[in-house]
Parts: structure tokens; C-alpha cells; sequence
């Protein structure tokens, strides 16, 4: 009696993520890759939130976006590449039952807002380009605060009901997570509960969640569309496709692994996993790269910055 007791708290305490399922030699190779992939979100993103808060001209609503899509990119990574790299190298590649739903916790929490931040950004360059004259006034700081403070909330919201439905399932099948990082779909293959509540209220959050934040971006960027076949000048027409083509990339992606993640079929969870790797690696990588090497303004603020540096040397 004693022993089936201790034994089902030690199911409990701590689980195994499996990490890829590949050969020692592509094991090295994989880690390299993750080990830089990481190191260029740290970089890159802390560089953004330096550039934008150091610079006084990079203070109107575009890059108050964009500072807080950096620090939700740098969070969200965060909670898992370091697990992950660590799992390279670790023979249990074990994660405590607090740890596991931490990481869970956090990273929903972080990827979610990211998806009411790129909503709220492409509803931003609509009014920009849409609507020059009103954009001080349709834009104002305290609806940039209010669009962010509720994305952060929204997110909060959501991880909370998800965390709490998991982690309240009796994981007595199995402690073997077939993933990288904790997540849900894995967590409810281990799981001796009846999971169909937790499915249907995960598809509901998922839908309420992409659904609306899809249709204000498509919807942004379709007038914007319109509107940039209206522009007769050639450099007014390239300017603003450069600005909002970037982001559209970088919203089709982060998009597109999600959905096939989450609102898909059950596929190999190999290839979830290298879909997973998208959203947790690439696109935070990107994003810097992107609003940054493209944006002349980010690009003159980093000289200025530089310059200030060197003439107080």
C-alpha cells in the first residue's frame, strides 16, 4: 500500500521529455543550431528593447509594439530553449511537475499575447497608412497602453484555465513527454484522465484566440492592400509594402505552425516538433532581424545611439 502510493507521487513529481529522437552525431549539430538560434533571439531582441527605449524618436505607438513584441519573443523563448539545450546533454532529460507547468504556464501566457500584440500592430499600420491626418489622435498613448495591457491579460487568462485543466489530470499512464518543451497535446497522451472537457474547452480558447486576432489582420491588411494601390508615387508604394510586408511574413509563420500545431489532426510528433521549433525558435529570431536590417528608422536610431557612445569615449 505504502509503495504503490510513493510510486504514484513519484509519477507525479517529475516527467521525461523525450527532446528529437535523432542519431548522437545529429544530436551535436542539433544543439549548435538551438544553442545559436537562442543566442541570436537574446541578441536580437534585447537589442530592439534598448534601441526603442534609448531613442526618444522611436517613442510613438508603432515601436511601443514592437518594443513589447520584443520582450514577449525573449520570455517565451526563454521558458523553454534553456530546458531544451540542457536536454541535449542530460541522460533522464527530467523536469519537475512545478517545472513542467511553469514552463506550460509561461510560455502560453507569452504566445497568446504575442497574437493579440500582431493584431494590434497591423490595426496600427492600417490607421497609419489608412488614415495619416487621425493617426495622433485614433492612436493615442493611452489606447496603445489599454491594446497591450489587454493582450497581456487575455494571455494570462487563457494559461490560467489551460494550466489549471492539464495539471488537475492524474498523469498515471506515463511520465514519457514526446516533446521538447511541456505542452498540452503530449501531456493528454500520458494522462490516465478523461481528457474530452479539456480538448473541448483548449479547441474553444484556440478559436477565440486565433480566430479574432486572424480576421482583424487580414482584415488591416486588405484595406491597407487597397489602399496601396491608390498611392500613384512609386517610392510612397514601396515604402509601404516594406512596412507591412515584413510583418505579414512574420505573422503567415507564426501563424502557420501554430494552426497545423494546434488545429490539426494528430500528425508525427516529429514533425510537430520541427513545427514547434518555428514558433519557439525562428520567429523570435526573425522578428528583430526583420523590423530592424528593413527599418530605416530603427537603423538610424542605432547610429545615433552608437555615435553618442563614441564621442563620450
Amino acid at each position: 500500500m505504502g509503495s504503490e502510493g510513493e510510486a504514484n507521487q513519484s509519477v507525479e513529481t517529475y516527467f521525461i521529455l523525450v527532446g528529437f529522437r535523432v542519431s548522437p552525431e545529429l544530436q551535436i549539430f542539433l544543439f549548435l543550431a538551438f544553442l545559436m538560434a537562442y543566442c541570436l533571439v537574446l541578441v536580437g531582441n534585447i537589442c530592439m528593447i534598448a534601441v526603442i527605449q534609448g531613442d526618444p524618436q522611436l517613442h510613438t505607438p508603432m515601436y511601443f509594439f514592437l518594443q513589447n513584441l520584443s520582450f514577449i519573443d525573449l520570455s517565451y523563448t526563454s521558458a523553454i530553449a534553456p530546458k531544451a539545450l540542457a536536454g541535449f546533454w542530460e541522460q533522464g532529460k527530467s523536469i519537475s511537475f512545478a517545472g513542467c507547468a511553469a514552463q506550460f504556464f509561461l510560455f502560453t501566457t507569452f504566445i497568446v499575447t504575442e497574437g493579440f500584440i500582431l493584431a494590434a500592430m497591423a490595426y496600427d499600420r492600417l490607421v497609419a497608412i489608412c488614415s495619416p491626418l487621425l493617426y495622433p489622435s485614433r492612436m493615442s498613448r493611452s489606447l496603445c497602453i489599454w491594446l497591450v495591457a489587454g493582450s497581456y491579460a487575455c494571455g494570462c487568462i487563457s494559461s490560467t484555465l489551460q494550466c489549471t485543466m492539464t495539471f488537475s489530470m492524474s498523469f498515471c499512464a506515463s511520465r514519457v513527454i514526446e516533446h521538447f518543451y511541456c505542452d498540452s497535446q503530449p501531456l493528454r497522451r500520458i494522462t490516465c484522465s478523461n481528457t474530452s472537457v479539456e480538448e473541448a474547452v483548449s479547441l474553444v480558447l484556440a478559436s477565440v484566440i486565433i480566430l479574432p486576432t486572424v480576421l482583424v489582420i487580414l482584415g488591416s491588411y486588405t484595406s491597407i492592400g487597397s489602399a496601396i494601390l491608390k498611392i500613384h508615387s512609386s517610392e510612397g508604394r514601396k515604402k509601404a509594402v516594406s512596412t507591412c510586408g515584413s510583418h505579414l511574413g512574420v505573422v503567415s509563420l507564426l501563424y502557420g505552425t501554430v494552426a497545423f500545431v494546434y488545429l490539426t489532426p494528430p500528425s508525427s510528433p516529429e514533425c510537430r516538433k520541427v513545427a514547434a521549433v518555428c514558433y519557439t525558435l525562428i520567429t523570435p529570431m526573425l522578428n528583430p532581424m526583420i523590423y530592424s536590417l528593413r527599418n530605416k528608422d530603427v537603423k538610424e536610431a542605432l547610429k545615433r545611439i552608437l555615435g553618442k557612445k563614441m564621442a563620450s569615449l
